[in-house]
């Protein structure tokens, strides 16, 4: 099948969904596998608290750099081929890390990957929102927090088949495979209605719509976002500067918002540092490692259940939910590290079911939703512009967290784990006052409204 046709199945339909979120494994897998591949790197390389975290940050700031790209590459060349050059750059990240002979290397090819990363976390959400129907485009939209939660599951079941031999290398080598199937799948995949339409090339757009919705449905789909098109002023490229008109501001609000608080409420210093966690707690490497393992299976079945319910339910509703169910979770681990109480039995086992009850909220609310809300505040004209903006504000904050939670657990786990208890309190403000529900309605129709 040539690039520009759509599928011409079902079945085909369904894969150009499955492979447009496969991105997500990237970012899942390098994000991952830093957590049991650290436990290794560390003594072959001589790390320190700080090296450590800049090999665990490396990847986030190659992300920053891949955000910001990826708005404007795919504005003017489309969602499809920028996905594959994402998959193509991670593949090369793969090899050098895995080859690395010092930390300056793997620091150097982490921030190659991160680079693929960034792209993805702006081209996937974009490219599954525009692709998806009306009726069930959070769920669809979901799936790409579905692969992040699978990259780092697979992630840590490499970290725990390969932690007898300390194989860190392969640990990290392996990312190539994923890559290439990413590669392989876009290539097979259309290009989004949307930008079609945007470029002139309706006829296509009408191809690949039918093949997703039926004639008349795509009929009706196709005149909506020609309408709105139309409704636009006719200028040259998008602008970055265009997100500071006062029309965006609001959305652009919403997106910085959405993206920064995402981290600081401290998902990844369970992501990276769950096995350091709880080793903290009592656990031994393998111990730490395998409920790892236990973390990431219930991350990809709580996201499973998002995707059912997360037109029917309403992102607002999800994000307040999941919000209140964090901040009593960090809570109490706050309470656990601070007051020195996981000596014993309990103390370790309240600590493991605070990162589980933390896992599931994350993955029912702010862990997918944030991704699936990125593309629906912003007009098709700057929409990956504004996710963009959104991504490098996402990566940029889990690049603090990452960097300065391993030198901040000096100071005490209790502490830090309050902070992020804080900022759950102010994402639950934040939701309740600034994010507006966007389910049911069409992207059009949510543009049009502004």
């Amino acid at each position: 099948m040539s690039p520009s046709r759509s599928p011409s199945s079902s079945a085909a339909a369904r894969s150009v969904f499955f492979f447009g979120s496969f991105g997500g494994i990237l970012a899942g897998y390098d994000q991952g596998i830093a957590a049991g591949s650290l436990l290794f790197i560390s003594p072959a390389l001589g790390l320190t608290p700080w090296t450590k975290g800049l090999v665990v940050s490396s990847l986030m700031l190659g992300a920053i750099f891949g955000s910001l790209m990826a708005g404007s590459l795919a504005e003017r060349w489309g969602r499809r081929p920028i996905l594959q050059l994402g998959a193509a750059v991670f593949g090369l990240s793969a090899i050098g890390m895995a080859l690395a002979p010092s930390v300056a290397v793997l620091v150097a090819a982490r921030v190659l990957g991160g680079l693929a990363v960034g792209i993805a976390s702006v081209v996937v959400p974009t490219y599954l929102s525009e692709l998806a129907p009306t009726r069930n485009r959070g769920g669809i939209a979901t799936l790409n927090q579905l692969m992040i939660a699978i990259g780092i599951f697979v992630a840590y079941v490499t970290s725990l088949a390969l932690s007898p031999w300390g194989a860190w290398r392969w640990m990290l080598g392996i990312a190539l495979v994923p890559s290439l199937l990413l590669l392989f799948g876009v290539s097979r995949s259309p290009e989004t209605p949307r930008w079609l339409v945007a470029h002139g090339r309706t006829e296509e757009a009408r191809r690949v719509l039918c093949a997703q919705l039926g004639e008349d449905e795509a009929a009706a789909v196709l005149a909506d976002i020609r309408r709105t098109r139309d409704a636009e002023p006719e200028q040259d490229r998008a602008r970055w500067r265009e997100l500071l008109t006062p029309a965006l501001r609001r959305p652009l609000l919403v997106a910085v918002g959405l993206a920064l608080l995402q981290q600081f409420i401290g998902i990844n210093t369970i992501v990276y540092y769950a096995p350091t966690i709880l080793r903290a707690a009592g656990f031994g490497d393998s111990a730490a490692l395998l409920n790892s393992v236990g973390l990431g299976a219930l991350s990809i079945i709580t996201t499973l259940i998002t995707a059912r319910v997360v037109d029917a339910v309403g992102r607002r509703k999800l994000l307040l939910l999941g919000g209140t169910a964090m901040l009593l979770s960090m809570s109490v681990l706050a309470v656990l590290f601070g007051g020195d109480l996981l000596a014993g039995t309990a103390g370790a086992t309240g600590a493991v079911l605070c990162l589980a009850v933390f896992k599931v909220a994350f993955s029912l609310s702010w862990g997918p939703l944030m991704w699936v809300l990125l593309p629906e505040q912003f007009p098709l004209r700057v929409r990956t512009l504004g996710v963009g903006v959104g991504s490098f504000t996402n990566w940029t904050g889990n690049l603090l967290v990452s960097q300065f939670f391993p030198v901040l657990l000096v100071f005490g786990a209790g502490a830090v784990f309050g902070i992020f208890a804080g900022f759950a309190v102010l994402a639950l403000v934040f939701t309740f006052f600034c994010v507006r529900e966007t389910s049911r309605r069409s992207l059009e129709d949510l543009e049009l409204a502004g």
